[in-house]
């Protein structure tokens, strides 16, 4: 989460005798992956519905579960083919690594079951309006966990972001509970990536949540199947392939996002995360046709109106630590 000034409480930088450029390179290296990671992660987020939309019948609870025991199986191949069992059961051992992990995929089956419900009940619109709001979660949690001092410009977005609440929650009659549970969950999930760090890489990561989600999983697909409720071996095979690739689905925008968080700021993912809501939003009014009314256009222009404030000064933030490493590197 980034302080006051935009910067990271990360230990000071060690002075090499190298040339300046060539102590850069990385940086801008990684930098520039971890951007390409976070617009893949999104984009394919912001596509999820198309696909979800294919699934028809298969509900909520049936398509997070298949996502999660195929997950876990693609994530299986990719630990053998990198050959990262000791890495995966080192991560098991550390307790610093599979305590926060354990929450993080708690955090990640809230916001799976969430967002599949309201894409698959017709409501794709509040659903994508949860990761419209969902930068101003990560300035709270900047406030209440970390106890961040905001600067002016995010106190004015966070302001208009509550009222912004308000009137989309007079035009829906109730308040946007989907779009409140997408925009914490996620906000939560991110926290918690951001905080393991380097102690676990993207792959192993993603596996141990997986493994932590897949028994539950695993039974709620029996349950289902027993029920009659299960659509995975009764639409055919195009349905059943369809919903086992969701293991592949799901793994890869996580991967990528895991990779983008592990080498970027917060601010710049709160920066990309907008790829995501942009093209569910877009995808929710031209393509399953839900309606917008007017005071619903209200709601959602003056959340626009706070991440404009939030995002003007992400960037003002960036160009004033931009000045000050510059200034620093010349006295050094």
């Amino acid at each position: 989460m980034p302080k006051p000034d935009g910067s990271f409480s990360l230990a000071p930088p060690t002075v090499s005798p190298a040339p300046a450029s060539a102590g850069l390179a990385p940086v801008d290296k990684d930098t520039t992956a971890g951007i390409l990671f976070g617009i893949g992660a999104y984009g394919l987020w912001g596509l999820l519905p198309l696909y979800f939309y294919v699934l028809h019948p298969a509900g909520a609870i049936e398509i997070v579960a298949n996502r999660v025991v195929w997950s876990l199986l693609f994530c299986v191949l990719l630990i053998t083919v990198t050959r990262s069992w000791r890495v995966l059961a080192a991560a098991f051992r550390n307790r610093t690594v599979i305590g926060p992990l354990s929450i993080a995929a708690a955090l990640i089956a809230v916001n799976w079951l969430t967002y599949t419900y309201g894409v698959t009940t017709g409501q794709a619109v509040e659903a994508s309006l949860g990761y419209f709001i969902n930068p101003l979660v990560s300035v709270l949690l900047g406030v209440f966990v970390l106890k961040e001092k905001l600067r002016p410009l995010q106190w004015a977005a966070v302001g208009i972001g509550f009222i912004a609440v308000g009137v989309l929650t007079v035009s829906y009659g109730k308040l946007p509970w989907i779009a409140l549970t997408l925009a914490f969950s996620f906000g939560l999930y991110g926290f918690v990536k951001k905080r393991v760090g380097p102690r676990a890489d993207a792959i192993t990561s993603l596996s141990v949540e997986t493994i932590v989600l897949a028994p539950v999983a695993a039974a709620t697909m029996i349950v289902l199947a027993v029920s009659g409720a299960a659509s995975l071996a009764t639409n055919g095979a195009g349905h059943f392939w369809l919903l086992a690739a969701s293991g592949v689905i799901t793994a890869v925008p996580l991967l990528f996002f895991g990779a983008s968080a592990r080498r970027l700021p917060m601010t710049t993912i709160g920066l990309l995360q907008y790829f995501a809501p942009v093209l569910q939003f877009i995808v929710a009014l031209v393509v399953f046709k839900e309606t917008m009314t007017l005071d619903r256009w209200m709601g959602f222009g003056v959340v626009w109106l706070a991440l404009l404030v939030l995002t003007v000064d992400m960037l003002l933030a960036a160009r004033k630590n931009s000045v000050t490493r510059k200034r620093a590197r010349a006295a050094a």
